[in-house]
Formats: C-alpha cells, sequence, structure tokens
C-alpha cells in the first residue's frame, strides 16, 4: 500500500532572499517562463525548476536558477501554475523559523493547522496532479525540442519534488529526463512514486521536516538502494542527503541569518549542481 505524504504549514513557511534575478521571461510552450543562461549561451544541458506553492516568480527559485546558468546550464523556471501560485505573504504570517515554532503553544499550532487547511485546500484541488502533470509534460518535451538541447534535468521543491520524482520514471523519450533532484518533496505516495523511477535521482530532506518523518525516509532510502543494486530491475543510480536541523522548504526558503540555515542551503545547492554536472556532462 502506498504512503500518502502531504502538505502542512511548513509549506507556507520560510524567508525571502535578497538579490536580483539576472534572467529573462519567455514565453515556452504557451508558459510564460523565467530563463537563465550560461555565459556562452549554450543548451546543450539544460535543467527545468520545479517551483514550490509559491510560484516562479519567486526570487529565491529565480537566484537559484541564476546559479544553475553559472555553473554552466540553461535553466528554465515555468509558470506551471498559469498565474494561480500562492502569494509570497504567506511566508511571513504562516508559520515561523523552527525555534519559534517548537515553542508555539497547541491553540497557536492548531490555529497554523487552521489556515494551512483553508489556504491550501482548495488550491491543491485545483492543482491536483491530473491537471498539473500534463502541464509540466507538455513543457519538458518543449524543451527538449529546443535547438541545441542534449540532455535535460529537472530540479523540484516541495509540491515541485514530487513531479522531479515523476519525471525520473517517465519512459516516453519526450518526456524522460536525464536526471533528477528532489528538494524536501511533498504530496509523494511511497512507495508507488518511487517504484518507477529510471533516471539518476538525488534527494535533499531535512530532519526535521514534518512531512517526511524517519519512518517515510527510511522507506525511502530502501527503496532507492534496491534500485542501485538493481533488485528492481536496470540498476539505478541515487543518494539521499538528510539535513540536521532543516524543515520542510529549507533548500529554498531557509533563514539565511542562521549560519547553520545557510550553510545547508549552499549545502542543498551544490548537491544538486554536482548531481546535474555528473549526469548531464
Amino acid at each position: 500500500m502506498s504512503t500518502g505524504v502531504g502538505v502542512s504549514s511548513c509549506c507556507l513557511s520560510g524567508k525571502v532572499k535578497e538579490g536580483k534575478p539576472a534572467g529573462t521571461v519567455k514565453t515556452i510552450g504557451g508558459l510564460e517562463t523565467y530563463v537563465a543562461e550560461p555565459e556562452d549561451g549554450s543548451t546543450r544541458k539544460s535543467i527545468v525548476l520545479l517551483v514550490d506553492i509559491f510560484g516562479w516568480t519567486f526570487p529565491n527559485v529565480r537566484l537559484l536558477a541564476d546559479s544553475y546558468a553559472a555553473s554552466g546550464f540553461t535553466a528554465y523556471i515555468p509558470d506551471v501554475h498559469e498565474g494561480d501560485s500562492l502569494p509570497i505573504e504567506f511566508l511571513q504570517d504562516v508559520e515561523p523559523p523552527l525555534p519559534t515554532r517548537e515553542s508555539m503553544t497547541v491553540l497557536q499550532k492548531t490555529a497554523s493547522t487552521a489556515k494551512v487547511g483553508t489556504t491550501l485546500g482548495p488550491w491543491l484541488i485545483s492543482h491536483r496532479e491530473a491537471v498539473s502533470k500534463p502541464i509540466i509534460d507538455g513543457f519538458i518535451r518543449q524543451v527538449r525540442l529546443i535547438p541545441g538541447t542534449d540532455k535535460v534535468g529537472v530540479v523540484g521543491f516541495c509540491w515541485g519534488g514530487r513531479y522531479a520524482i515523476l519525471a525520473a520514471g517517465e519512459k516516453d523519450p519526450g518526456l524522460a529526463v536525464d536526471a533528477a533532484v528532489a528538494c524536501h518533496p511533498s504530496l509523494v505516495a511511497i512507495p508507488a512514486d518511487f517504484e518507477g523511477v529510471r533516471a539518476p535521482l538525488s534527494l535533499a530532506l531535512g530532519d526535521k521536516d514534518s512531512l517526511l518523518g524517519e519512518k517515510e525516509v527510511g522507506q525511502i532510502r530502501e527503496l532507492m538502494e534496491k534500485k542501485k543494486r538493481g533488485e528492481q530491475g536496470e540498476k539505478v543510480e541515487s543518494e539521499v542527503r538528510i539535513y540536521e536541523d532543516q524543515v520542510h522548504g529549507f533548500a529554498l526558503r531557509g533563514d539565511w541569518s542562521s549560519e547553520k540555515d545557510k550553510k545547508a542551503m549552499d549545502d542543498a545547492e551544490k548537491q544538486g549542481i554536482e548531481w546535474f554536472k555528473k549526469y548531464l556532462g
């Protein structure tokens, strides 16, 4: 039986990073898309960033795309929510950083959970898999058709993390990716979403993630180890990295004023870049 791992107020917490994105906005496959290009303009190695619930205009994800471009990749952030991402203001007023969260009263936590239900529930229905996966599939197919494109990777965060895992399991050559990275994915079904993985998959998870506890992480580790050994057919490379004292969303929305949190964000960024250098090179 598959275990469905949902969403919580952690999905709505975090910080907005300072900095000015340097990319451009284009329309690709009918979707508005942020594009960050490497210095040589090559599309040979391309990365599709699948966003969390805050969408493609969120400064943090655009600055991350710029970092991928600086490392030699063309990075695309499509508006897969088609103009219906949740407002960034929720970052400031739903769930506080970990130290504050741990000191919250039961009443405060109950109020937070209630707000999550009224905010996320309707949004998740509107952006369920039957709606969102065809949009994401169509964009990946379009990227593969861009002149000069050879290898395509996908990296997803929270809501988008699950779709990165699903992309790693695609059999259709027009939709398949050459490598995938998923940072603190939400809404994953265990084992179902991982059993079909065919492309190299790297996972960045926080040990204080309220959506993926020790039990779920253990199940994922076991599944991916079996794939590495080829127990379910062809061998599939993978890695599962756990970040100490990091909550859901840390790789994209951590508190950079905290030395430990900033290091975790930086290390997760390096994890993704090194994975793609290895498997898209």
